[in-house]
């Protein structure tokens, strides 16, 4: 890979932004607290992301809600259109746009993708999906297929998508996409492509990763199942000739004292929790995806309080403590997400992020 992108910067743990593009952030919830996702507190928390030295922001990619007195998540802002707004506002942080493989043609998504790149200065990133949510694919008269078709429909997808940025004009008549004479100007400042990442906890979820993302998503049950993940990651890389790094996925309670965190989370995941939204989403994951462990599922709390993520929940000592963990586990990073993004990311950079330098897993911002 060749260009500036942050994720390849010198940290040894790496730190991104996720889904506050969406409303209710990765928290399940009716707490009126919650994260709405305006725009221009989605433009002041990039900003301070930036600032602060954080290598990503990355959005998720929703077309409809869970359903509930709120419809959890329903308001959110497409993550191509998105993404170049943001490009446009920071200076540092690699700027990740989502896309379903079934969704988003790969011509199309090329070309989008090249654009952000440019806009950014060769900081655009791509997050591969291959889609879980079949009443998301009605939406587009799309099939949700068999789990494991879906990844050789993303192997076809990423074989387009990177020939055409690698700068190839050509046919192309396979299983799932058929082009002709297709090619894209301008082509990505990062060479032969944009860096990328995929999420997926089965067998074939971490072969198309080990072929197409230079990160994978993991969730882990905890610091054990966390080493036994990354040991199971690296040898399927291993076996693909090349290296995936792993990135965690957390969500933040940070507090001054350990029970005045505690008793927050409590009550926003679980005095407040969103329960029939969150029936809604624990059902459609269990049914269709392999990308959290079931002993998650049964996690309330934690499901509520971050999409079964790995909760960071205490201190300022007590969290970069367990980000330390992870980065001993073998984690390459993790993303953090808030109940509030804009009210709560201060205190983790101001409190956090120093003790995580003083390990030397991060470095101090320049100019800071």
């Amino acid at each position: 890979m060749t260009g500036d992108n942050p994720m390849f910067g010198p940290n040894d743990f790496k730190l991104g932004i996720w889904r506050m593009n969406c409303e209710g952030g990765l928290a399940i919830t009716k707490a009126p607290e919650r994260w709405r996702a305006k725009w221009e507190d989605i433009e002041a928390v990039a900003k301070m992301a930036d600032a602060a030295g954080f290598e990503l922001i990355l959005p998720l990619a929703r077309w409809r809600g869970y359903g509930g007195s709120i419809d959890n998540a329903a308001l959110s802002y497409e993550t191509l259109t998105q993404g170049a707004a943001l490009a446009a506002i920071t200076e540092n942080t690699s700027i990740f746009v989502t896309v379903h493989v079934a969704l988003v043609h790969p011509v199309f998504a090329a070309k989008a993708v090249a654009t952000i790149d440019h806009v950014s200065g060769g900081r655009a990133g791509l997050n591969i999906v291959c889609g879980w949510n079949q009443e998301e694919f009605d939406m587009f008269g799309a099939e949700l297929i068999d789990h494991d078709r879906r990844y050789d429909q993303g192997f076809e997808w990423y074989d387009i998508f990177a020939r055409l940025l690698a700068g190839e004009r050509f046919d192309h008549e396979g299983e799932f996409y058929s082009v002709k004479d297709a090619y894209t100007s301008p082509v990505t400042v990062q060479r032969p492509r944009p860096v990328t990442m995929s999420a997926g906890g089965s067998a074939a979820g971490r072969a198309f990763a080990a072929k197409a993302a230079d990160f994978l998503f993991a969730v882990p049950r905890d610091l054990d199942h966390a080493r036994q993940l990354v040991s199971e990651i690296e040898e399927t890389s291993s076996q693909a000739g090349r290296h995936a790094g792993i990135f965690g996925i957390s969500h933040v309670v940070c507090r001054e004292t350990q029970e005045e965190a505690e008793e927050f989370y409590d009550y926003y995941a679980v005095e407040m929790a969103d329960n029939e939204a969150l029936d809604y989403w624990v059902g459609a994951k269990q049914a269709t995806s392999g990308s959290v462990p079931d002993e998650v599922f049964r996690q309330r709390r934690r499901v509520a309080g971050g999409h079964g993520s790995v909760p960071l929940i205490g201190t300022p000592d007590k969290v970069a403590a367990d980000l330390v963990e992870l980065h001993k586990a073998g984690f390459a990073g993790t993303t953090v997400s808030f109940l509030d993004f804009k009210k709560e990311l201060p205190f983790f950079v101001d409190r956090v992020l120093p003790l995580l330098e003083e390990t030397g897993l991060r470095r101090p911002v320049s100019g800071a």
